[in-house]
């Protein structure tokens, strides 16, 4: 069992920082490596279908000591930058909007895709990036697309058992995220008792922030974050980028995306983690470590 010093399972908090998009672009590539190397961040997730997956897949396979998990997608969500999927489109035509491309935004999604089409391409992601080399620990969702409906709410979970891997799932759902989350609270019950029952672990918590264009303001919300951590296994959810002409004509994300890399590679914000009593742990970790029995909500 991972238990810091002096800590107790009861007391012990844990956490993951982990990077979403690799494989989304050069730039942020070149960020989530840079992040993973510094020890702060501990996990990254690819998206599959995009364009700059093989160079992310060939960094994953030479560096197996890193956590990854495949970041399961289906929607290509900018203006001029878009993706269409890995599977032969005939197969999967409920996925992909007039120009062929992957839908634009969850809500597209939500209203056409066929569930065994969604299954059919995220099975085709999953194995491409095995077939690549990667060293897969875990299953995430892009954009929440699968936590739209509950039979895509059903899909993700059939995926983790198929694959034996743990997906980002909630242990427990507050008031706030059932109201967020109406297809992953219907499911809740019947998904979570099927993870567990396979060993797949569930997370106490999840963090992630989108707003603050003001650099001062993000490191403030962050570190507030981290101090208030509670105990158990919280998930901290960043994107990382490397400030670029090329991000810069992706995503008006570009200076949120680089400030997530700055700080999250910063020697200090490590020892700002560790002088909290927090470990730093991955998936393949957690997994290790199993559900723990109290419940932080």
């Amino acid at each position: 069992m991972l238990f810091l010093d002096g800590a107790n399972a009861e007391d012990a908090r844990y956490l993951i920082i982990h990077s979403d998009d690799a494989g989304m672009s050069h730039a942020v590539n070149v960020a989530t490596q840079e992040a993973l190397r510094s020890g702060v961040v501990t996990s990254a997730s690819i998206m599959v279908p995009c364009p700059w997956f093989k160079e992310f897949a060939v960094f994953a396979e030479e560096n197996p000591q890193f956590d990854y998990g495949i970041h399961l997608t289906l929607n290509s969500e900018w203006d001029n930058y878009r993706w269409g999927p890995v599977i032969s489109k005939h197969l999967v035509s409920s996925l992909i909007d007039s120009e062929g491309y992957l839908w634009k935004n969850t809500d597209q999604v939500a209203r056409h895709a066929k569930a065994d089409e969604v299954k059919l391409e995220l099975k085709a992601q999953i194995d491409r990036a095995i077939a690549f080399g990667v060293p897969l620990s875990h299953l995430d969702t892009h954009m929440g697309a699968l936590v739209t409906r509950p039979d895509l709410v059903r899909v993700y979970v059939e995926l983790a058992l198929e694959y034996d891997l743990p997906i980002l799932f909630f242990k427990t759902m507050t008031p706030e995220e059932k109201e967020e989350y109406p297809a992953m609270a219907s499911e809740h019950s019947q998904s979570t008792a099927r993870l567990s029952e396979k060993g797949l672990p569930l997370l106490d918590k999840l963090l992630q922030y989108y707003g603050g264009e003001n650099p001062s303001d993000r490191e403030r919300q962050y570190l507030q974050a981290i101090r208030d951590l509670q105990p158990g296994v919280t998930q901290l959810i960043i994107h990382c980028g490397m400030e670029s002409d090329e991000l810069r004509f992706i995503t008006t994300s570009h200076a949120r995306r680089d400030q997530d890399r700055r700080l999250f590679s910063d020697p200090n914000t490590l020892k700002f983690i560790k002088e909290r009593g927090v470990q730093l742990i991955d998936w393949r970790q957690f997994r290790q470590l199993g559900t723990p029995r109290h419940e932080s909500r």
